[in-house]
């Protein structure tokens, strides 16, 4: 081979090495490197839930007053999610046994449904809420039989009224939620029969409950 085709061959071996390494050098740069973990998904509130609850109502704030009453029902309600605001409505139907004293007499709260408005903070998978709305709650009343300490049942009547409150819930794996929450429920001027009397009393409850949510 000739001076020149040497000359001619090495500079072209040379800049063959040279394009090469500079073009590994600009993928090593430009490429990234697969994550070694797999990010985890931020939880989402949003989407439809239902549910069961149980807990106490009682006139007075104190759960562990001796006119508190169970209170047990169901829910099921719709979230909207946007960023860590939550928003949502909820329908709620209870079965309870509270007993209120009035003039003539005894009030018994018995059945009760409310539509509750929720908003709040979801911090993942902890969701801080307040909730308000209104209700409508059937009230029976009872005076005292002639001649003895028994109790008879008179005339039924629904009343409406407001609710206000918060709560928290937790999301767990699989779909299932708890909460604990904490209710006002404002009943002013409820019409009562007791004993030939009629009056009128704002029979308030605070209710204290605790419940499970199924999300899908």
């Amino acid at each position: 081979m000739s001076l020149i085709k040497r000359r001619i061959f090495s500079v072209g071996v040379s800049t063959l090495i040279a394009w090469g390494a500079s073009a590994a050098d600009l993928a090593d740069h430009n490429v990234p490197s697969a994550p070694s973990y797999d990010a985890p998904g931020t939880f989402s509130w949003a989407g439809a839930y239902a549910g069961l609850h149980g807990g106490v109502a009682a006139s007075k704030f104190n759960p562990f007053n001796n006119d508190r009453a169970p209170a047990v029902g169901a829910q099921v309600g719709y979230n909207f999610q946007a960023g860590p605001g939550v928003f949502g409505a909820e329908l709620e139907g209870s079965y309870m046994n509270n007993e209120v004293r009035v003039p003539g007499g005894k009030v018994e709260s018995r059945f009760r449904g409310a539509a509750k408005a929720k908003a709040g903070l979801g911090f993942d998978r902890t969701f801080v809420y307040g909730t308000a709305g209104v209700t409508t709650t059937e009230f029976e009343g009872r005076h005292a039989a002639s001649g003895s300490d028994k109790w008879k049942s008179g005339p039924n009547s629904w009343k409406q009224g407001y609710l206000f409150g918060g709560g928290v819930e937790h999301a767990f794996s699989g779909g299932v939620s708890a909460k604990i929450e904490y209710n006002y429920v404002i009943n002013n001027a409820v019409p009562t029969t007791s004993g030939g009397i009629r009056s009128k009393s704002d029979l308030n409850d605070n209710v204290i409950m605790a419940g499970l949510n199924f999300r899908f």
